[in-house]
């Protein structure tokens, strides 16, 4: 845990980790050893770079615990989400309040293949919970698509719960905003697609999609280009795609992003998803004492089993303004969105990032009784 932790280079008051997570420092230093192989291109080197598809596989099954070859690379999450949509045929219930990669994706679908049909879910305030979905599930359903943690409310969601409730309907599940901090049941899920560059900080452009045997069968590969096939050399032919995971792939993923992913991943799975978990669930609960400190209201969930780094402040309308600016002033970074502010909390939480926040709500206090 200590390496682990070490490896948090960024400046005290960086509180945006549901943003971005700025780079690990494994992931940077694979990044910058790949990057100069490529630079340099000395004889043999070069053939490093096709090992690290399989390599960023094998880490995100030993994380997830699904097999290596049910798992494909993906450059974002925004990409898997609009593989499974377009790969759908039937219809999806999902909320109109889901991060909007999730519905933009379904009405995409719908709009150009009229194979998918959304199905709004009403929602308690933004939490999809397993009873709103068994409350609203239509026999016409043939999937369902959440996130692991919603990215405005910080609720994450009990998919085994989910998954008791639709039977053995397709379970999508848009994983970023939980990826690498919590230790999900991922076997419930038939799809779970994640980018790196948030909790697992890894950087743009990594990303992995991993399926289910039944989301295999059911899933019609519609953007499956000439490396989704069986293989490895397509030539004066088109070959039908690739059984399973493999047949959702474009073309070839980017080497060094998988490195930075795979090395990213490989230093998670070392200390263990549950203990990065039970440190990130501390930090989370000193930034909300210290926000009830000061009668800052704290909106998103104070119970650990429904909650992951994010914390949801939400104070009077007329004062985001001036809390939002206090925070700036503090020199904290942060994320205010739809008359909320959202401070998300990883594993490293140093104390000087605890004395600016601080600082900050004591500001923010003094300027919103004046």
């Amino acid at each position: 845990m200590d390496d682990y932790l070490a490896g948090f280079g960024e400046e005290p008051g960086y509180l945006d980790y549901a943003r971005v997570g700025p780079l690990a420092r494994v992931a940077a230093e694979e990044a910058l050893a790949f990057t100069q192989v490529l630079e340099r291109a000395r004889h043999g080197s070069m053939d490093a770079f096709r090992d690290q598809d399989r390599r960023l596989r094998d880490a995100a099954s030993a994380l997830t615990g699904i097999a290596a070859d049910r798992i494909v690379a993906i450059p974002n999450t925004t990409t898997g989400l609009m593989h499974a949509m377009f790969g759908l045929t039937g219809t999806v219930l999902l909320s109109p309040a889901e991060f909007p990669s999730v519905p933009i994706a379904a009405v995409r679908a719908n709009e150009a293949l009229h194979s998918v049909q959304p199905a709004w879910l009403e929602t308690d305030h933004g939490k999809v919970t397993p009873g709103l979905i068994r409350d609203q599930l239509e026999a016409n359903v043939a999937a369902v698509a959440v996130s692991l943690v919603d990215s405005r409310t910080g609720y994450l969601c009990d998919l085994e719960g989910i998954r008791q409730v639709i039977g053995d309907r397709l379970l999508i599940v848009d994983a970023i905003q939980g990826f690498g901090i919590v230790d999900a049941p991922w076997d419930a899920a038939d799809v779970v697609v994640t980018g790196g560059q948030k909790w697992c900080r890894a950087g743009w452009g990594t990303g992995v999609m991993a399926l289910s045997e039944r989301a295999a069968e059911r899933l019609t590969p519609v953007f499956s280009g000439y490396t989704g096939t069986v293989d490895d050399e397509v030539w004066d032919e088109v070959p039908p795609p690739a059984p399973g995971a493999r047949a959702f792939r474009v073309s070839n993923p980017d080497p060094v992003a998988a490195a930075r992913f795979a090395a990213a991943l490989e230093e998670i799975a070392e200390v263990g998803v549950e203990a990065v978990n039970a440190r990130m669930a501390e930090n989370v609960s000193r930034v909300i004492d210290l926000a009830d400190e000061f009668a800052v209201p704290v909106v998103s969930s104070r119970d650990e089993r429904e909650r992951a780094g994010i914390v949801v402040l939400e104070p009077e309308p007329e004062q985001v303004t001036v809390l939002t600016a206090s925070l700036h002033n503090h020199g904290l970074t942060t994320t205010t969105r739809l008359g909320t502010v959202r401070l998300s909390v990883h594993a490293a939480l140093d104390e000087e990032t605890i004395e600016m926040l601080r600082g900050a709500f004591v500001s923010f206090n003094t300027a919103a009784a004046y």
